[in-house]
């Protein structure tokens, strides 16, 4: 791979600052809200930092609500996270006040996966270290359960398990770590199947419609305001990460060079905000044109 329209973007590292010279822990996602102030997912408390979309601190929360942050994307006026560690899907109000939680703290389903390469032994139920939750147009609520499982869940709105699709393998339909989620305005779900290199489409019944290859693994996918889609690919085959830009039918528009990316988020504005693990940092991806 290489890169295509990486003048498309100016990159500013380490765009956000906390307050008093603390340093960020390790950044797991990144996320707009419609008014695009960004939320920065990060492993320590409090896990959830809130900025404006010029840089300035506006807050943190979330102290002693998430063990071990991995997802989290914005709906409305809702934050949608995933502990992974602990299996336990979280959503939140805008400031921070829990609204649902689904999962037991500590309690995971039989997958007879037990760490790396994180391949499921046998698709369970809800949860072996899920990876993403996000509540879909219809009113469902969909999470990827990745880590050690091998599959997508839908709920209502409430809580109550609708069906759960997927099963360990490379084939479609199947998953090899399930690690983000993220939907069109048809409704259709794109699921970034990371450790396959691919990402996989469904409708919300769960029924397989294609794919998109030719990328590293995908950490993270994100739908900006014009129906493009924003990944965050992971370094592969002597390749560098990525962060990545496709319309809507797969192809790529630009794609640039990165620090490893593992979370992704698209203002407004098309500006995107790469989240940093190894260097715990917020990379800004300026559009140009």
């Amino acid at each position: 791979m290489s890169e295509i329209n990486a003048d498309r973007y100016e990159v500013i590292q380490d765009f956000f600052k906390l307050p008093n010279n603390e340093r960020f822990g390790l950044i797991s996602r990144v996320a707009a809200d419609a008014n695009d102030r960004i939320y920065v997912f990060q492993r320590r408390d409090p896990p959830v930092v809130v900025f404006e979309r010029d840089g300035t601190y506006v807050g943190a929360w979330g102290a002693g609500e998430i063990r071990d942050p991995h997802g989290l994307k914005i709906v409305g006026d809702t934050v949608y996270t995933t502990d992974r560690s602990d299996s336990v899907c979280k959503s939140f109000t805008l400031d921070g006040k829990v609204k649902l939680t689904l999962g037991t703290a500590g309690v995971h389903s039989d997958t007879g996966c037990t760490g790396s390469p994180w391949l499921a032994e046998r698709a369970a139920g809800p949860f072996n270290h899920p990876t993403e939750m996000m509540k879909h147009a219809n009113g469902d609520i969909y999470v990827t359960d990745g880590y050690r499982n091998a599959r997508v869940h839908r709920f209502t709105a409430d809580g109550v398990l609708v069906k759960s699709w997927g099963s360990p393998g490379n084939g479609p339909g199947q998953f090899h770590l399930p690690h983000s989620i993220a939907f069109d305005d048809d409704g259709k779900l794109y699921v970034s199947d990371r450790s396959n290199r691919r990402i996989q489409i469904f409708t919300p019944d769960g029924d397989f419609l294609g794919t998109w290859t030719g990328m590293g693994g995908p950490n993270d996918i994100s739908r900006a305001k014009d129906g493009t889609y924003a990944i965050a690919e992971q370094e592969a085959d002597g390749n560098p990460a990525y962060v990545t830009v496709r319309d809507a039918q797969g192809n790529v528009l630009a794609r640039k060079a990165s620090r490893h990316v593992h979370g992704i988020g698209v203002d407004s504005h098309g500006d995107i905000y790469a989240g940093l693990t190894v260097n715990r940092g917020v990379d800004k991806f300026v559009r140009r044109g």
